[in-house]
């Protein structure tokens, strides 16, 4: 039987551990990852300065990993979805950026009347320029931001720290997935930040609304580049 190809995966310069769950973790995924870690893309870097002098070693890193084999390539943090266009033509495989390439899919599947949250690292950071760059601009969003919760801007946002505190980090980001319960017109949930991602079912338990993530978008490329026949 041939050997599945993998899905690669660009990834950060972080310190902090990565459980279950984060795309940084193989043991997320029941199919083969690669990785390649852009040196000096610091949270910092890519989320509030949405440095463009990282483009070039970004693309420079999906090179690589389709030069490894890779099926398809994504990334470890939803913010790039700016390189979007970039990324993708630096590459002759599928390269989603980010999550929120989700969002116009998500939209089209709820009623006219309900609109998408956002779970994001830093709310301020997410501009429109952000939703533009995947035909976005239009869809009906409520953002909630994860910057005010200790742990997450310690261990995520600023790198201080290796260490996780996995069970208050879980209570940090129900605290802001809280901030869009009781919204009547809530019809789902698209996680821009990777490092929510383990907390998902959480998520989906306290608000009851489907949730999206770059997990289960990376899963459906999968899909689509490994297809099996049916007989």
């Amino acid at each position: 039987m041939p050997t599945e190809p993998p899905i690669g995966v660009i990834g950060l310069e972080t310190i902090f551990t990565k459980i279950p769950g984060h795309i940084r973790n193989p043991s997320t995924f029941d199919y083969p990852v690669i990785y390649e870690v852009v040196a000096g893309a610091t949270a910092e870097r890519v989320v509030t300065q949405a440095d463009p002098t990282l483009i070039e070693p970004f693309r420079q890193a999906a090179q690589k990993l389709q030069a490894r084999g890779a099926a398809a390539v994504t990334t470890g943090c939803g913010f790039l979805v700016l390189f979007q266009e970039q990324l993708a033509d630096a590459v002759t495989v599928p390269l989603f950026s980010s999550s929120l390439i989700q969002l116009p899919m998500v939209h089209r599947m709820m009623a006219a009347d309900q609109h998408v949250g956002v779970l994001t690292a830093k709310q301020a950071s997410l501009t429109p320029r952000h939703l533009a760059a995947i035909g976005a601009e239009s869809v009906p969003i409520k953002v909630a931001g994860m910057e005010d919760q200790p742990e997450f801007r310690e261990v995520m946002l600023e790198g201080r720290r290796a260490e996780l505190d996995v069970e208050r980090m879980r209570g940090e980001v129900l605290t802001v997935a809280a901030r869009l319960a009781g919204d009547q017109s809530l019809g789902a949930v698209v996680l821009e930040c990777t490092d929510l991602v383990p907390f998902a079912s959480d998520i989906q338990r306290l608000l009851a609304v489907p949730v999206f993530d770059i997990v289960t978008l990376t899963n459906m490329a999968h899909a689509a580049v490994t297809r099996r026949p049916y007989r």
